[in-house]
């Protein structure tokens, strides 16, 4: 993974203040119009509220609910007359399902972790739910989890970061070791900014790569920018990571609670506030970590099998026969976390996943209906990815197959969680100011009265979060929209409260549903996000040239060696 100075301007993007002007000749052209009045809340409305039915169990990857949700995609598409955009496999013919092989790996830890220093000791929960001070899981698959005695090492961030000559691995053996790392990032791209330096699967796979045993991360609200109750629900028994994966894998991986941290720093005669404060200091560049002289055994069973699941991949042929080689992508994933196991007598216990991401998936069946209808130039692809809550596994691997070269995708444009919130004077483009594709977005914005921004909530480092990341890692440009939050005749800051709120109750929750009344849910705004990303789409596939990240931004050089 390449990385380029992040200090520059580029990275301001990443920031809400960040906007672009609109080209002149902004408005819809009537083939446009056409197309993107054939986008309703009805068509929206309807796929969001069977996806989230708690007939499919949460969509589960490699369950029967999840098989329900790639073949309903798959046939809504060929209903709608889009053709089959998978590659089959030997001289088959193409298909809409790009199978994607898993391993799912069960782990069954102990009712508690226990951490000795001589003759003290302290023992953290791991559940049930909340009442966990620490979780753990394997995704190793190794059959079996059997730490001894490993000591503990401090280890600061858990970056290695040579453009900014930080390295918190600086000076420290971790071989054989469980180091504990703070989450987010130093102010690299400024106070407050997620990268993905910051995020809890680059910190666990460079653990891996240092030769750890496992690894604990610290868990805030403000460094994680979720409560606690997510990492519970979103870290369970089960994972997957994909079959033969060439990347390393910790023996264990997990998550600990900042009260029980607090705890394992005095065990260990440390103070943790002064330790993240030395972490922090700039002037050490990463040499802050410490070992802590307190020892972790953790035995744990880990069972592993085989399971396919699916990408669904729809394609809309190219007119141009010189063009139609080329393609913009178009992402929603389509899994969700199951259901809550032990299940909670007289609780909901289906992860339903109404907005996270039936919501996403029924806005791109809109898009897709309404492009089959009005093919342009290139070729458009409409990709559900499987296994995106695992750690987007299902889009890396559509990104390492693609159906075409990833030097010839245009774009990928991916909708994870839409606007129900009503019509938004603004558009949140995750993403901004990091490729071309930002005048063609403003374009379509200022068409329809509105403007575009950055990121809102830079800290939750959302670009590297979603479907759109494993794309832009092999050279594609790649942005994530959505509506808000600024909402005509609401107060200011009226937007920003609603998504804090779902984040806080909703997100990763039994609770994110899709109400029985449509009316609770205002879908005006999901119908012009809709039309944006169609017609931004259409525009991207029949310009002239393909678009480009920004000279000196962190995927540039993936998109020069892409191969095409």
């Amino acid at each position: 993974m390449y990385f380029g100075s992040f200090k520059s301007a580029i990275a301001l993007a990443l920031l809400s203040g960040y906007a672009v002007a609109a080209e002149p000749g902004a408005a819809f052209t009537p083939a446009e119009q056409a197309a993107a009045s054939r986008v309703t809340a009805e068509e929206i409305s309807a796929p969001i509220r069977f996806l989230a039915d708690d007939l499919l169990e949460g969509r589960f990857p490699g369950t029967r609910g999840s098989e329900l949700a790639i073949r309903y995609l798959a046939s809504e598409l060929e209903g709608m007359g889009v053709e089959p955009g998978a590659v089959a496999r030997g001289a088959g013919p193409p298909s809409f399902f790009q199978e994607v092989p898993l391993l799912r790996v069960v782990s069954t830890p102990p009712e508690e972790v226990v951490f000795r220093r001589g003759p003290e000791s302290l023992s953290l929960p791991t559940g049930p739910g909340t009442e966990a001070g620490v979780v753990v899981r394997s995704l190793a698959g190794a059959g079996r989890v059997d730490i001894e005695g490993a000591e503990l090492v401090f280890a600061g961030y858990g970056i290695v970061a040579p453009e900014h000559g930080w390295d918190d691995y600086r000076g420290l053996d971790v071989r054989g070791k469980v180091v504990v790392l703070l989450n987010m990032n130093p102010p690299f791209a400024g106070e407050g900014v997620r990268l993905w330096y910051g995020r809890w699967d680059y910190k666990f796979l460079e653990a891996a790569r240092h030769g750890a045993a496992g690894a604990l991360l610290v868990h805030t609200v403000e460094s994680a920018s979720y409560p606690w109750q997510v990492v519970t629900a979103s870290n369970g028994r089960v994972g997957f990571r994909l079959a033969d994966d060439p990347e390393p894998w910790l023996p264990f991986q997990g998550w600990i609670a900042r009260g029980a941290a607090e705890a394992l720093f005095r065990l260990a005669g440390k103070d943790l506030v002064a330790e993240e404060a030395a972490a922090k200091d700039e002037r050490r560049r990463g040499s802050g970590g410490v070992p802590l002289g307190v020892r972790l055994s953790l035995h744990m069973p880990v069972a592993e099998e085989r399971v396919l699941s699916a990408n669904v991949v729809g394609r809309v042929p190219g007119t141009d026969p010189a063009l139609r080689g080329e393609g913009v992508v178009f992402t929603a994933h389509h899994d969700h976390l199951g259901v809550r196991s032990p299940p909670v007598p007289g609780e909901r216990n289906v992860y339903a996943g109404a907005l996270d991401n039936a919501s996403g998936c029924a806005t791109l069946l809109a898009v897709a209906r309404a492009a089959a209808a009005a093919p342009p130039r290139r070729s458009l692809y409409f990709v559900f990815p499987t296994a995106e809550e695992q750690g987007l596994l299902g889009s890396r691997f559509f990104a390492r197959h693609p159906p075409l070269p990833a030097g010839r995708i245009a774009a990928d444009l991916n909708v994870d969680v839409v606007n129900h919130l009503g019509r938004a004077s603004d558009l949140t483009v995750v993403g901004l100011g990091k490729s071309t594709l930002d005048p063609v977005l403003a374009a379509v914005a200022a068409a329809q009265g509105r403007t575009v921004h950055g990121d809102t909530f830079p800290d939750r480092g959302s670009f590297y979060r979603s479907d759109h990341f494993e794309l832009a890692r092999v050279g594609v440009p790649a942005v994530s929209l959505r509506g808000g939050p600024t909402y005509p005749g609401r107060p200011a800051g009226w937007g920003k409260e609603r998504q804090d709120e779902y984040v806080a109750r909703d997100y990763h929750q039994t609770s994110d549903t899709y109400p029985p009344s449509p009316a609770s849910w205002d879908l005006a705004g999901a119908v012009d996000d809709a039309r944006l990303m169609l017609v931004a789409g259409l525009r991207l596939a029949n310009a002239p040239a393909l678009p480009a990240w920004k000279r000196g931004d962190e995927f540039e050089r993936a998109r020069l060696e892409a191969p095409r």
